[in-house]
């Protein structure tokens, strides 16, 4: 990959994640010699993160209030990418962790609604904090989406991600860190989830009846559960029930032995009233295999089950997803099926990177 493709920060949202978008499709299988380009390219997209950060400084001073916005929204979208390319236990990623912070923190002086950080109301004596970024006008009720990050993951650094996708779609995100939600038993987790659509169903700027929950990892299990203890959810990235239903037939073998695989979708599905949309394959937990299975098992009990299946680069250092392209459509799926209280006709199937 040539550096001389490399874009010039000019702080145009649209062309900085189609460009992000272009370098992670096209990020080659990884040798040796592509393991020392990884390290220049963490370097070179830290660098394009920075630079658009003192764009939009400088914007703001200007007063260009909006072209401030555009240029911190492009900076996350580098970070993210970065952080992407680098190792867990590498240093850096910390460091980018930090960028995307302060960059959360600019972002609070040029957002007509601000990004609040807020508390969720005791459930059970536990109290968990979030990250609340209204959709617009507080006088006009808009839906809303709580996002489980995935495991080890912040709060932060998820909506460092979602800014720069949910940002003028209309829809209010509450952002929750995967972490921060005990996992003693089902029934707990469900409860503080629970708590968390209370808060929304109770801001004057929220449509209660449009409330969707978007979860990543184990954290898909999670939306999972939620959805289907819950009927007022109305839209769900989430896992289907596979995670829990691999694991029960995994504990009870014995019991399941013979049992047709499509009774037990039905039965995983049938919890679900609500159009679900599940990301299969790459990071997930969920296997492409077992989510076309779901799928087509939910399509003929007249269920509204979606898939989507991300666009996966593998190599030596393991997998990257395309994380512009997969967060664009499932944010485009929610947004479409957000758009009133009662539902829309559905999309067969959104597949981003490869056919199943």
């Amino acid at each position: 990959m040539e550096y001389a493709a490399w874009p010039q920060v000019e702080g145009d949202l649209s062309s900085a994640r189609r460009y992000a978008a272009s370098f992670l499709d096209n990020l080659p299988v990884e040798n040796d010699y592509m393991a020392i380009g990884r390290q220049d390219w963490i370097a070179r997209w830290t660098q394009i993160g920075d630079h658009h950060c003192l764009l939009g400084d400088s914007n703001i001073k200007n007063g260009a209030v909006d072209e401030a916005t555009e240029a911190w929204l492009c900076a996350l979208t580098a970070f993210e990418v970065a952080r992407r390319l680098v190792d867990e236990d590498d240093t850096r990623s910390e460091d980018l962790s930090s960028k995307v912070v302060m960059g959360i923190q600019r972002l609070k002086s040029s957002l007509v609604r601000q990004i609040e950080q807020v508390t969720i109301a005791p459930c059970d004596q536990i109290e968990l904090l979030a990250y609340y970024l209204p959709a617009g006008d507080p006088d006009a009720p808009a839906p809303a989406i709580i996002c489980i990050s995935m495991e080890n993951e912040t709060g932060a650094t998820l909506l460092g991600r979602l800014l720069p996708v949910v940002i003028g779609r209309g829809m209010s995100v509450l952002v929750i860190s995967h972490d921060d939600i005990p996992h003693r038993s089902r029934s707990q987790s469900e409860a503080l989830l629970s708590c968390c659509l209370d808060y929304l169903s109770v801001r004057p700027d929220v449509d209660a009846a449009r409330i969707g929950v978007f979860g990543e990892g184990l954290s898909a299990a999670l939306a999972t559960d939620l959805a289907a203890s819950d009927h007022s959810v109305a839209a769900a990235v989430c896992d289907g029930g596979l995670w829990n239903w691999v694991r029960t037939r995994a504990g009870i073998s014995w019991i399941t032995r013979g049992v047709d695989g499509a009774a037990q979708h039905d039965a995983i599905s049938a919890q679900l009233t609500c159009p679900a949309l599940v990301v299969a394959g790459g990071r997930g937990l969920v296997s492409l295999s077992e989510a076309i299975q779901l799928q087509a098992d939910c399509i003929a009990a007249g269920g509204d089950l979606d898939l989507a299946v991300p666009r996966i680069i593998r190599s030596s250092g393991g997998e990257i997803e395309n994380f512009v392209t997969s967060d664009d459509s499932i944010f485009g799926w929610l947004e479409h099926k957000l758009s009133s209280a009662s539902g829309v006709s559905k999309i067969d199937q959104i597949i981003t990177g490869t056919n199943p």
